[in-house]
């Protein structure tokens, strides 16, 4: 059996104070349109699929309270957002997992507006690809060897088996159990056949078959002493985790899932880490590019917890001003701070 390994990149140089000026402008705003980021189609729109709205954004009305996040347009933008940040930093690897070279089952556990299933599914057009989330927020028009689902991920696994990859990503800080629903994707379970009678009774993971969990590490992190620990950008990741306590979720899960996965009964579980700056401050281009993705996706990040999760520590009026502080780190190229992403992976053991 292989070693679980973890690996990390060198800190990330920043660019020199004089050079700034040649580069504030080389990213057009333009770059950062959702529909250059996403396919371009029609979202599902049926009277079965209803939402429900809270202070000004758009919930899930399906099991409505069980996610605490929008899933209104901005909140789907701020998805695309990470995606195309997530292609940047891989080099447009859509995971790294050694999977089969032709998968013929793929399941993208919480995918959002789908948009990994997409592209999966167009890489292995052979493959069944299934999408499933509480939201029904995913495009109609997509390859057609994809489809998705309404169902919660926490619930009893029905969304078929025998899959050679299962994917997760941005949704282990959301999960109340997340060795529950590793431990559904990997265990024997018999599905009823009057519940889902086009659904086979059978293992979820092939023997041999790989999970992939996608977290970003949720913590302003900094090797420069550029930002403080208790500076306004580090303190709203910090509150953010104990407003995410309230309800029952820990929203610094993706630091370690080596646990989870082994108790769900996974071996060969490693983690690759890769340092994502969060602003334009780092020397390399690609970086800054990869740097203006993830600033902007906690720009609208601040938005999306002060709707709900902030509300449960802070009152209405110290949000405000708690953010503005935030944000004013956010926009500073001075602090040199960044998120770690974590790529965990484990195998179901062949039999």
């Amino acid at each position: 059996m292989a070693e679980p390994v973890t690996t990390t990149q060198e800190p990330i140089e920043p660019i020199a104070a004089h050079e700034r000026a040649e580069v504030e402008d080389e990213f057009e705003t333009s770059d950062f349109d959702s529909a250059t980021l996403s396919s371009s189609s029609t979202s599902l729109n049926t009277s079965i699929y209803q939402h429900a709205f809270e202070n000004g954004r758009r919930y899930h009305q399906y099991r409505h309270g069980t996610y605490p996040i929008p899933n209104d347009d901005a909140e789907q933008n701020r998805d695309d957002m990470k995606h195309a940040m997530m292609l940047e930093l891989t080099n447009g690897n859509l995971f790294f997992s050694p999977i089969v070279k032709n998968p013929q089952k793929i399941i993208d556990l919480a995918t959002g507006t789908g948009i990994w299933a997409i592209d999966v599914a167009d890489k292995f057009p052979s493959a069944s690809v299934v999408g499933v989330d509480l939201s029904p927020i995913q495009p109609s028009w997509v390859p057609p060897n994809l489809k998705f689902l309404v169902d919660d991920i926490e619930d009893e696994w029905m969304h078929g088996g025998d899959f050679d990859f299962v994917h997760m990503r941005c949704i282990s800080p959301w999960l109340k159990d997340e060795v529950k629903v590793l431990r559904q994707a990997h265990e024997y379970v018999h599905i009823s056949p009057h519940l889902h009678p086009h659904l086979t009774c059978s293992s979820h993971m092939k023997p041999g078959a790989w999970i992939e969990i996608q977290e970003l590490d949720a913590r302003a992190n900094c090797d420069d002493g550029s930002l403080a620990s208790d500076a306004p950008l580090a303190k709203f990741f910090d509150t953010a985790e104990q407003a995410v306590a309230s309800f029952g979720m820990k929203f610094r899960a993706g630091e370690n899932l080596r646990e989870p996965l082994e108790k769900a009964g996974f071996t060969n579980v490693s983690c690759k880490v890769l340092k994502v700056p969060i602003g334009t401050w780092a020397k390399d281009k690609k970086l800054r590019l990869i740097g203006l993705y993830l600033k902007t996706a906690v720009s609208d990040m601040f938005g999306a917890m002060a709707a709900k999760p902030l509300r449960k520590v802070l009152e209405p009026e110290e949000i405000e001003i708690f953010l503005a502080d935030a944000r004013k780190d956010l926009n500073n190229v001075d602090i040199h701070s960044y998120e770690k992403y974590y790529f965990w992976m484990g195998q179901k053991a062949q039999e």
